[in-house]
């Protein structure tokens, strides 16, 4: 097989842990919701597996998994043109996982600077599932022999662990069999900072509501963290250049350039030397013409959950066409007789 037989196939997934927030929105739903008219299939998952590295309170999850579902669909990812998928419903994520746990070496996995940064100093006590995440990650990607994954730059490292374990597994077995994936990182606020410090990055763990825009937020609540958000005393600049000290500001014009598909450079030339007194309502403006009908619709998925289940029961049976046969074919290449599928 040669690596131009290879189908363009898009995967990218999120953990359904609560609470899905703007840097979500603007650093991967937009961005999914935008890829699925670029000519490639699109495959988006909720990686519960992945979540449960840390215990879960399990109504939570089952929560968690229906909300981050209905915020795919919201934000307009439409489960007819992609493929939407619950991880535990295909279970050769995790079938493909322990091949690739048997494929990667343990110097590559003590090199994950994720697992360091989670574990912390009680890394003896983590789980090792936490440990063996990113395997599970590779097969998440390589199951469907997925060519493209956008990911967020502390992701980057996982995604080279997957290209390394399908480099390997094709070398030693003699194949061309699993693509050398190829991250997609792009867009002007992939990585959106907090409302109240620019310099960290906006997260549902900071202990202040008004640090984050979360998709349930309504139209009230989004001007007035905008309004309210943290800024600095000086007029906006006149190039992107002059914003490298003033981290609030940065990401201020950095999400106002991401909500309207603008660059950081047009939106500095439309409001060079202008106030935050005028900036900020122009950007809480924006941000609720395109966040408020999110909200909204997220609000009436969530009323009928048993149409969500619908939709992930659909899309795991699409999603088992093309993985039930990779796996079949992983099987065959390694010498084991494998699934009755």
């Amino acid at each position: 097989m040669s690596e131009t037989s290879f189908q363009p196939r898009v995967f990218s997934g999120i953990q359904p842990s609560g609470d899905l927030h703007l840097g979500n929105y603007l650093g991967a739903l937009k961005r999914f919701s935008g890829m699925q008219d670029d000519g490639m299939e699109t495959i988006y998952c909720m990686v519960d597996m992945h979540a449960i590295t840390v215990w879960q309170n399990p109504e939570d999850l089952r929560r968690s998994t229906r909300e981050l579902c209905a915020g795919f669909i919201a934000s307009g990812i439409d489960p007819e043109k992609s493929i939407l998928i619950n991880q535990s419903q295909v279970p050769e994520h995790a079938q493909l996982a322990w091949v690739f746990n048997c494929v990667a070496r343990i110097g590559w996995m003590n090199r994950m600077t994720q697992f360091k940064d989670k574990a912390g100093k009680n890394a003896e006590k983590a789980s090792l599932g936490l440990y063996a995440y990113p395997s599970l990650m590779a097969a998440d990607i390589l199951v469907y022999h997925a060519t493209h994954v956008p990911v967020g730059e502390d992701q980057k490292q996982h995604l080279e662990l997957t290209r390394d374990i399908a480099a390997k597994f094709n070398h030693d077995y003699g194949v061309d069999f699993f693509p050398i994936t190829e991250p997609v990182i792009e867009g002007t606020a992939t990585r959106v900072m907090s409302l109240r410090d620019g310099t960290k990055k906006m997260s549902k763990s900071d202990p202040s509501d008004m640090s984050r825009i979360t998709l349930t937020d309504d139209a009230d609540a989004i001007a007035k963290k905008f309004r309210k958000a943290k800024t600095d005393p000086e007029p906006l600049p006149d190039t992107v250049e002059g914003l490298a000290d003033r981290p609030e500001a940065r990401n201020l014009v950095n999400i106002y350039a991401a909500l309207a598909d603008m660059t950081a450079e047009q939106v500095i030339a439309e409001y060079a030397g202008q106030q935050f007194g005028r900036f900020k309502p122009a950007l809480a403006e924006l941000a609720v013409d395109r966040m408020a009908p999110i909200s909204t619709e997220m609000a009436r998925l969530m009323a009928d959950p048993a149409e969500i289940d619908r939709i992930l029961t659909r899309g795991a049976a699409r999603a088992r066409e093309i993985t039930a046969s990779i796996l079949r074919k992983t099987y065959d290449i390694i010498g084991m007789v494998g699934p009755a599928v």
